[in-house]
């Protein structure tokens, strides 16, 4: 990615930040999916981040970290997103809330299993290594924690993703 197109971007270029945009996409999505279960919910969380990346770009202190700030705006969206899904289903009456769960879910049962062992913020790093396609060194950066503990986290994290699905 080119720092000229977020330099652009930064500076109200509507074309470069829709370069950015095109680049991101497809990580952001799948991350947004993974994180939300299903396609609408996913594609809404993708969409609040965008325009809420597009209306704060020129606050982006660095062109650098572009790719952690995008991720951290759509963690955050994917959070409120998931506070507000567990508030309507605890308004819905105990036999339904199964359905409106499991509504338009794709991934498959036993994965969804295996990322529900884990601790959220465990979650997240394997989500933004496996899905979005993160070294760890940038989820460092990105989750503000030390590298070897990202490292390490991710590791017993799908350590312990395999011992549940075996």
């Amino acid at each position: 990615m080119s720092n000229d197109i977020i330099r652009r971007a930064r500076a109200g270029d509507k074309q470069a930040f829709a370069q950015l945009y095109i680049q991101h996409k497809d990580r952001l999505f799948r991350y947004a999916y993974f994180q939300l279960g299903n396609t609408q919910d996913a594609q809404d969380a993708v969409s609040d981040c965008v325009v809420e990346a597009y209306c704060g770009i020129a606050q982006l202190k660095s062109e650098k970290a572009f790719s952690a700030w995008i991720f951290q705006i759509l963690y955050r969206v994917c959070c409120a997103a998931i506070r507000r899904n567990a508030a309507r289903r605890a308004e819905v009456p105990l036999e339904d809330n199964d359905l409106l769960y499991r509504e338009d879910a794709h991934l498959a049962p036993e994965l969804e299993e295996a990322l529900a062992v884990l601790t959220p913020e465990d979650k997240d790093i394997v989500l933004l290594s496996v899905v979005a396609g993160y070294k760890t060194r940038e989820i460092a950066e990105m989750m503000h924690l030390n590298h070897a503990t990202v490292r390490s986290r991710l590791s017993r994290a799908l350590a312990k993703m395999k011992t549940f699905l075996e």
